[in-house]
Parts: C-alpha cells; structure tokens; sequence
C-alpha cells in the first residue's frame, strides 16, 4: 500500500522493505507443518472469496487457527491439524462451532482422512494452495456471536496491521493485536 504520496510504505519490521513482502507473524507455537497448511489454506479461501485472520482469541479465550470472513458477513472456522498425534491430543474444535457459519478442517496431503469428523468441512493443503474435499455443514450463528466475532476481526487486523506501519506503537497495541 502507498500513502497518498504514492511511495511505498516500508517497515523497520519488514526489514526496510515494502511492506507488501512482509511475512505473518510467528508467534512459535505453529509447526513448519502448521504454517504451510495455514498458508495453503488461505490461499484456497481467497479464492473462494473469504479474507482468512489467523490466530483469533474467541470470546471463549480459546484460539481459532484461521478465522475467514466473506463480503455477505459469513464466517468459516479452519482448525489446522499437522499430524495425528495433533489431532488425537486436541478435541476442543466442538466448543469453536458456536463461533462460525461452517467449521473447516484443514490439514495436509498425507493426513489419513478418514480421522476427520463428517460434523466438519475438509480442506487438504500444502503450502502452494488447496482443496476443499468436503464442504462444511451451514449452520447460522447467533447475531450476537457474528458480531463480536466480526468486529473481533476487524479490530485485531487492523492492530496488526499498524504494528507493521507502526512498530514502536505496536507495544501499546499488544492486548489489542492478540
């Protein structure tokens, strides 16, 4: 993006560089794993016309892996399983339904299928992009859940996204941004 000055904008975050090639932030908590299916699994949710946030803080306190949103207001929850063991050793994903219109999985290409819950949608990624193999039963939040998941969303990118712009305010920011 370019102020109206029409230059880039850089970042001391991004390096100096244009702040188009920043990278996400990593918090260390994801895997290589994770990270490539997240972003395969972004890239195949923009194509589908959602603008996905990763690592959203529901109002439960739990941490949705990508939180999608479309341009009609409905919200897709993609929870992101690398391994097995990830799989088996989490089963929190029924508390984020309330939170979302359709509930995604979302793991890689050598993920033994079959483990995945027909209660859920099915998204095989890598980190070039993705498939939808199964698409995620419709059930419609509650008004009030879309809104603070909505403004939620809007208020955490938008924290981050000055924090790339503005890294010395991103330290007042920190509560906001998570």
């Amino acid at each position: 993006m370019a102020p109206a000055d029409g230059k880039p904008v850089t970042s001391a975050a991004a390096g100096g560089r244009d702040a188009r090639t920043v990278v996400g932030p990593v918090d260390g908590r994801q895997s290589e794993a994770a990270l490539a299916i997240a972003r395969g699994a972004t890239r195949l949710l923009l194509a589908h016309g959602l603008v996905a946030l990763p690592e959203l803080v529901l109002p439960t306190g739990r941490r949705a892996d990508l939180v999608a949103l479309d341009d009609r207001g409905e919200i897709w929850l993609v929870e992101i399983k690398s391994s097995i063991e990830d799989f088996r050793s989490d089963q929190k994903w029924p508390e984020y339904r309330p939170f979302c219109d359709r509930l995604f999985f979302a793991v890689g290409p050598d993920f033994p299928l079959e483990l995945i819950p027909e209660e859920a949608g099915l998204i095989v990624a890598d980190r070039y992009g993705g498939a939808m193999l199964r698409e995620a039963p419709f059930e419609r939040m509650k008004p009030a859940d879309r809104k603070a998941i909505t403004l939620r969303a809007a208020r955490v990118a938008s924290a981050r996204l000055n924090a790339i712009y503005d890294p010395e305010a991103a330290i007042e920011q920190a509560g906001v941004r998570d």
